[in-house]
């Protein structure tokens, strides 16, 4: 492998670590093999550190397919808890509200998933890296400052129910979606479309384009893994 002149790896994103952390821990064990001070590299598409699932990234001449990497489609699986909302609609924050459930039935929630099929629009949450005059959304929030974001244009290719607990009001999703959908704002404005609330409690991105979750490398096996390829290495970034 050549990690210089670029490759693309597919690592599965570890509960609790950003996306940029992922990205830092497989770039020094990389730089540190190869010889240089740092390796060129990125992802292509963020996952929220209480995700998990496929985080694709790219190093050396590579990183020139992010923007096109970006733009594929995404399959995630989610559990909603329904009934009460956080900030940040999923556990990174503590619930603030409850709502009445007594009314929700699997034949209402056939009914509603429909309803966000298709071309939508999304308001991203105020927890989220989103840029307002040169200031991320989420380190405004922190400050206690108030964000307003704009509705942004979306596409929904496939939504469905894949199981739900009558008892403790837990809703399993399966979702097809395309590039800047935010699944917390989705599992929000579900919850509102119930007449009730509801905050992710898990997600996982299972596809990025055509990477499937198995053709990903667990980031505790990335050493074991680096250490069994045949890798071309150019002390000093010399790519000649």
């Amino acid at each position: 492998m050549d990690f210089q002149a670029g490759e693309i790896l597919y690592i599965n994103k570890p509960y609790g670590m950003t996306s940029f952390g992922a990205l830092a821990y497989v770039r020094t064990r990389l730089s540190r093999r190869l010889g240089v001070k740092q390796l060129k590299t990125g992802h292509a598409g963020t996952l929220d550190p209480l995700a998990t699932g496929v985080l694709i990234l790219c190093t050396g001449k590579a990183t020139k397919r992010i923007e096109e990497l970006q733009y594929e489609t995404k399959e995630y699986i989610a559990t909603l808890q329904l009934g009460a909302t956080t900030a940040s609609y999923d556990r990174e924050h503590s619930v603030n509200i409850t709502y009445p459930t007594r009314h929700i039935t699997p034949e209402l929630i056939a009914q509603t998933l429909p309803r966000f099929v298709g071309d939508i629009e999304q308001v991203p949450p105020v927890y989220s890296a989103c840029n307002i005059d040169g200031h991320r959304a989420y380190k405004m929030a922190r400050r206690g400052e108030k964000v307003e974001l704009k509705p942004k244009q979306l596409h929904i290719d496939e939504l469905e129910m894949t199981a739900f607990d009558p008892v403790t009001m837990q809703l399993s999703i399966r979702v097809v979606c395309s590039k800047g959908t935010y699944i917390r704002a989705l599992a929000r404005d579900i919850g509102e479309a119930l007449g009730s609330g509801a905050f992710l409690t898990m997600l996982c991105r299972t596809r990025a384009g055509e990477v499937t979750l198995d053709q990903c490398i667990a980031l505790d096996d990335f050493n074991d893994w680096l250490d069994k390829q045949n890798i071309v290495c150019r002390p000093n970034g010399n790519k000649s």
